[in-house]
């Protein structure tokens, strides 16, 4: 088969729609997919019947990227909202088309803010553009025209055209530099909690995910690698496997053993009659124990490399009142996502190759499969489809992309879709790195916080994926997150960090460096405490009047009643933090019962992201930071025992369910002037707050977790 992308959709379609998103076409364009229709520019496609179609470089994971960039470029192209739709951009186009869109890097709650300026320009010049071909047919002065909503209006003579009548004039001109972008106050879509464009389709059912993707001919793939993390095929027996039906062959690489059959089940059930023999590379008696004597012998070591250095906080430190120190830890978390990793390819006899994959990055994908086939990248096209969950494990890591092409090379000119056993994916992460920290503190007479020395040890994820990302003295930023550039007023500081990277893989989960808002915060309270202040008192002492932390929590302190009183057994916590260019602040009400048993009940969070482009999502994105952080609250971890992830489905890695999900009141406090992000932010001070709320029920601090490990018991 050698079909265009257009003729492939039709043909899809006609067979019942088992591609319709394959493509990522919006079903409105299929009713006219014959009709001629135009791309202004390269964001901006107008149907003569004035549909828009907005092209999305990022990926759409349910943070609802998707809708607010298209939000974004209509409210600078002022059209029907009502009429707009959008599809994914093609990464190949982007190759071929000198990376016009962009980063195509779906991460660090940057969709928006990172791409919010371009793609509103996009829309100024597609709305300029179309006005000016407007003028020009009317032999007018652009100045006497207007665009509103999809029409463009001759003042003097009140005459009008549709962007649609137009939108082929307006695509031969040349694009305008001379741009400027609406004011925010002066929005009309933009900032609105307008409907999410994915929503309908997937309350019906109706978009694919990587999971979901069907071809002509397409065989299945079952991958095992080794239990040990790091570790090689040895040998292999299949014998008995090539017996079962429905098997087609075996494919074997240093670092997996896939099995390919008719359908998926068969070839699961094939694999797991394989006899496999591993090379754990020496790894196979690391556990736990070890793992934290690692880290231990980190904060013990000389002459660590320093992220921080304010002040002389050694003499600061010797002649303070009071010394308080504390020793905090993490464990090694999974991502979790729903959707296991998944990647379908296809080398095509002409020697083309087709991907699809639920990725958080198109272009990545597109190198990482360019880089295992030795094929051109203009040869390559990567199908972003909708993803089951992301959270940063779909991002840099890219080894089931690698893989998926990996398998399809084996069997040249048949579809071939690799997908990833539960067991798989969670023994095959690239975790959370596990970390402990020791804090020591100096106070005055007062109780003012005088110094503050921080000693982290934990790996590197820089250093693991993205080693041109590490500071030259040895530093990755991700790592010392929260500690080396806290808001605070603290005349003498430093930050030491301790790099340890053992065998098991890390990667970049949901708000990076998140467990160090916990360390910080959940310190900050221990310091309050010990000074006989209460916490949002103290906190706000060490912020500046004009400190957007300092805004945010006396906001958050006001919505969530702090200091009035409480119904018997509810007990508040405070934390703030902020990151990926927001400013969040919580308070968490929580009971704990006599036996121990904790439940969050409410949490406040405010949050300043600059600017606002869908409050609804924003709130939900808050929404799901709580529900996403309060597994690894409870009871989520990754133990390491023999070399491997102790873990392997969600019977012993709990999510939380419905019944354990607290209300969430959300205060959206944008301050304008900067843009923040919604997928991370309001995870920072969630543990924090929750475990200061324990304190304060209990008089117990958790300076570890998660929940399931402590004696909460109390009179």
């Amino acid at each position: 088969m050698n079909l265009t992308r257009r003729e492939f959709l039709k043909a899809s379609t006609a067979l019942g729609g088992g591609l319709l998103l394959e493509f990522c076409f919006p079903r409105a364009s299929l009713a006219a997919i014959d009709a001629p229709l135009t791309e202004v520019n390269a964001w901006v496609v107008i149907h003569p019947d004035d549909r828009v179609v907005v092209r999305i470089a990022r990926s759409e994971m349910g943070q609802g990227t998707y809708t607010a960039l298209a939000q974004l470029v209509a409210e600078e192209l002022d059209c029907d909202w009502a009429r707009v739709s959008a599809e994914f951009a093609s990464p190949n186009e982007h190759f071929r088309r000198n990376r016009v869109w962009g980063s195509m890097s779906t991460g660090g709650s940057m969709g928006v803010r990172s791409s919010q300026d371009y793609v509103r320009r996009a829309g100024a010049a597609a709305r300029m553009m179309l006005v000016q071909a407007a003028a020009n047919r009317w032999n007018v002065p652009v100045a006497e025209c207007g665009a509103e909503r999809g029409v463009i209006r001759h003042a003097p003579s009140q005459r009008t055209l549709r962007y649609g009548e137009v939108a082929g004039e307006a695509a031969k001109l040349v694009p305008p530099t001379d741009i400027s972008l609406r004011d925010p106050k002066d929005w009309k879509i933009a900032g609105q909690p307008l409907h999410r464009l994915d929503l309908p389709d997937k309350v019906f059912g109706r978009p694919v995910f990587g999971v979901d993707v069907s071809l002509p001919g397409m065989l299945h793939a079952s991958i095992a690698q080794c239990p040990v993390f790091g570790g090689k095929v040895k040998s292999v027996d299949s014998a008995a496997a090539e017996k079962m039906r429905g098997f087609k062959t075996l494919v074997r690489t240093p670092d997996f053993v896939a099995v390919v059959a008719d359908s998926w089940w068969r070839a699961n059930q094939a694999l797991l009659a394989v006899k496999i023999e591993w090379d754990d590379g020496g790894n196979g008696g690391v556990s736990n124990a070890g793992i934290d004597a690692m880290l231990r012998e980190g904060l013990a070591a000389a002459d660590l490399p320093q992220a921080r250095k304010l002040g002389d906080p050694a003499a600061a430190l010797a002649g303070a009142t009071r010394v308080v120190e504390a020793e905090y830890a993490s464990p090694y978390l999974h991502h979790a996502t729903l959707e296991p990793q998944t990647c379908t390819a296809w080398l095509k006899p002409e020697g083309f190759l087709d991907v699809w994959t639920s990725t958080q990055n198109g272009e990545a994908s597109m190198q990482a499969a360019a880089a295992v086939s030795g094929l051109p990248l203009d040869r390559i096209e990567v199908h972003k489809m909708m993803l089951g969950g992301g959270f940063g494990r779909r991002g840099a890591p890219q080894d089931f992309v690698r893989q998926g092409v990996a398998i399809a090379l084996a069997l040249p000119g048949t579809p071939v879709k690799l997908m990833w056993s539960r067991e798989e994916d969670m023994q095959h992460g690239f975790y959370r790195p596990a970390s402990r920290v020791r804090m020591k503190a100096g106070l005055d007479a007062q109780g003012n916080l005088l110094a503050l020395h921080t000693r982290i040890a934990c790996p590197g994820i820089l250093k693991s994926l993205l080693p041109e990302m590490m500071r030259p003295d040895g530093i990755d930023f991700t790592a010392v997150r929260a500690l080396h550039d806290m808001p605070y007023a603290v005349p003498n500081q430093q930050v030491d960090y301790a790099m340890r990277n053992g065998h098991v893989p890390v990667g970049f989960w949901r708000g990076p460096g998140q467990q160090n808002s916990y360390y910080r915060e959940c310190f900050i309270d221990e310091l309050a405490h010990e000074a006989g202040r209460d916490p949002v008192a103290y906190r706000v002492a060490m912020l500046k009047p004009d400190d957007k932390n300092r805004l945010v929590l006396e906001a958050v302190a006001k919505a969530a009643g702090w200091g009035q009183p409480l119904p018997a057994g509810i007990h508040r916590g405070v934390a703030v933090a902020d990151g990926f260019g927001s400013y969040t602040a919580m308070v968490a009400e929580v009971s704990v019962s006599p036996a121990g048993e904790v439940k969050v009940r409410r949490i406040v969070v405010a949050i300043d992201s600059g600017h606002v482009v869908n409050p609804d999502t924003c709130r939900a994105q808050a929404e799901s930071n709580v529900i996403y952080g309060l597994g690894p609250i409870l009871y989520q971890e990754i133990n390491v025992k023999d070399g491997r992830a102790a873990e392997s489905n969600f019977d012993d890695y709990r999510l939380p369910k419905l019944r354990e999900m607290p209300v969430v009141e959300t205060v959206l406090v944008p301050s304008g002037g900067f843009w923040g992000g919604h997928g991370e932010p309001a995870l920072l001070p969630l543990a924090p707050a929750v475990c200061n709320a324990i304190f304060a029920a209990t008089g117990k601090r958790i300076r570890s977790l998660p929940l399931k490990h402590h004696d909460l018991s109390h009179a």
